[in-house]
């Protein structure tokens, strides 16, 4: 017997079922194609004070497409977008597309080193960024990557309200040796793109993960993997033209990629970005522009709890929420409630599942395992298969513990120029996630523990390897371990426990300091503590599953 035969509700979302939503739309930019025939003068982003229609979107990604191929720019070639939530990261990715290329996109918060290994590792020959940001990092790197074109522009076009809770020390920065977006694109204005053929098993999307050693990884995420979740999205939760998006993710990540820019250019809901995310501003933004869908780190959901101001009627329109990225803690989906009167609903997937793989359906609560208290991250979505194996490989029965293994059309193609990754990771179309869970008896699924040693704070994956390498790099460090610790707001954070070389001196906040320097804001370690030895194997092993245990909250009875 099924597990879904005695839940109805729940039957309708069983593996395989609909197969009719699947291929729509060949591609993303076909997508795109059918909704500005649709309503042309609809209002495709809202940039604070800033409006621009679904036709004037089509026209400057037009432009920008016919820009960057008259910079040299061919078909299969790469565009890297390092920018904040403003609506040039759309125009982008959107005339990148028109252009037959791949869109890259690049965490904004990444510095010279990790931007450097992205660049070069995609090969990327336009690269698109804020002006502050080719001031601080790009102009220090990009000789030493394939970029051809630089592209800049400022996070105070297509908007007047110049806030300076968001914008404050924003200056115009004119760039020397780059192309300004505003110019190329008026120049462009009206010509036509090139004409390029885009097929659903095409590359869309680069969308970079860590791995456990070595370099990061690109995701390819095909046209078919844009289109099959941003349908997903739409007629899992209900999404339509009379919706509004509001952008609380980055949109650099497959969540922002899919879950909001794919989104709106499906369903025509007006996507709306705040450029960072600031809790007041968003509780004002969600009043004003009526906002009433929107997915993002639980930690999001957090701070506007917290907010001055916060209360039922602040968010009266967002009665579609949905959080992934990180494990929601069941007392802070009641808070919520409690507060907004909304439920969270929990979303689950990897960057290599284009979002999500598992949901709750909308309108249900999720159940709590009553074992460990985790909250499920649903059930699987349309047409997708996910398996619970052992160590053997073969399938678990419902309540047994074993590595999620998905398959379905939202499963990325392969790793950029890794074939060996691929066929170890996604060997017969089958991703292996590297989480560890179970399904009950009545098809949820539950996410009790990780695999790998990545750690997971607020939604930003981060793997030791990486800072621990960084660490390496201060004259003073003999050792360096990294580990997450339990953190109350991020759900875990960064813990270095570091030793000494002989006669050397350096104390937390140095080594704190060091690592800012030299790391995105979210990946640098919050604790440092410095041993005269780190625990090891007989080996030399460094023993980073010792120092986690150390810092796990002790029960009453310990």
């Amino acid at each position: 017997m099924s597990v879904y035969d005695d839940k109805p509700w729940l039957a309708r979302y069983a593996p395989g079922q609909p197969a009719e939503i699947a291929g729509e739309y060949d591609n993303a930019v076909d997508m795109f194609a059918a909704a500005v025939r649709r309503d042309p003068e609809g209002e495709i982003i809202r940039y604070f004070d800033g409006r621009i229609t679904f036709r004037e979107l089509d026209e400057l990604s037009d432009a920008f497409a016919a820009g960057i191929t008259d910079a040299g720019f061919t078909p299969g070639e790469r565009v890297a977008v390092y920018a904040q939530n403003v609506p040039q990261f759309v125009i982008a990715q959107l005339g990148t597309w028109k252009a037959g290329g791949i869109a890259v996109s690049v965490n904004p918060m990444n510095r010279e080193r990790e931007l450097e290994l992205i660049l070069q590792d995609s090969g990327a020959s336009v690269l698109v960024c804020l002006e502050g940001l080719y001031r601080d990092v790009v102009s220090k790197v990009v000789a030493n990557t394939d970029v051809r074109t630089v592209i800049t522009t400022s996070e105070l076009e297509y908007q007047t309200r110049d806030d300076q809770r968001i914008f404050g020390g924003v200056e115009r920065t004119p760039c020397e040796g780059t192309l300004d977006m505003a110019q190329m694109l008026e120049r462009f204005r009206g010509h036509a793109p090139p004409v390029v053929s885009l097929g659903p098993d095409d590359v869309a999307l680069l969308t970079y993960t860590s791995g456990t050693t070595g370099p990061p990884k690109g995701a390819m995420t095909t046209h078919r993997n844009v289109v099959f979740n941003a349908q997903t999205y739409r007629d899992w939760v209900g999404i339509g033209p009379g919706d509004v998006v509001l952008g609380v993710a980055p949109l650099f990540h497959i969540t922002g990629l899919i879950g909001h820019i794919a989104v709106s250019l499906l369903t025509g809901a007006p996507l709306v970005l705040m450029y960072r995310l600031d809790p007041a501003v968003t509780l004002e933004t969600i009043r004003d522009e009526k906002a009433t869908f929107t997915v993002g780190s639980i930690t999001v959901f957090i701070a506007l709890m917290n907010s001055p101001g916060a209360d039922k009627e602040a968010l009266a329109s967002l009665t579609k929420i949905y959080s992934g990225g990180a494990p929601i803690p069941p007392s802070t989906i009641k808070a919520f409630q409690s507060t907004f009167g909304h439920y969270i609903h929990n979303i689950y997937g990897l960057t290599e599942t284009t979002s999500p793989s598992h949901g709750v359906p909308f309108g249900a609560d999720a159940p709590v395992d009553p074992a460990s208290g985790a909250l499920s991250v649903g059930v699987p979505i349309y047409n997708t298969v996910v398996r619970i194996v052992g160590e053997d490989g073969e399938d678990l029965p419902p309540g047994e513990v074993g590595e999620l293994v998905t398959s379905g059309p939202q499963v990325v193609s392969g790793y950029w120029n890794k074939p060996e990754e691929t066929a170890n990771a996604m060997s017969g179309g089958r991703f292996r996630t590297g989480d560890v869970g179970y399904m009950d008896e009545a098809g949820w699924f539950y996410i009790v523990d990780r695999k790998k040693d990545q750690i997971n704070a607020g939604g930003y994956k981060i793997w030791p390897r990486e800072v621990e390498d960084v660490l390496y790099e201060h004259e003073a460090v003999r050792e360096a371990a990294v580990v997450g610790v339990p953190d109350p707001y991020r759900g875990e954070t960064v813990k270095a426990f570091v030793s000494l070389r002989p006669g050397a001196r350096a104390d937390s906040d140095e080594l704190t300091a060091f690592c800012k320097q030299r790391m995105a804001a979210y990946k640098y370690p919050r604790q440092i503590e410095i041993l005269d030895e780190l625990p090891k194997t007989v080996t030399g092993k460094l023993l980073r599953r010792e120092l986690r245990t150390r810092e796990q909250p002790q029960s009453p009875s310990s």
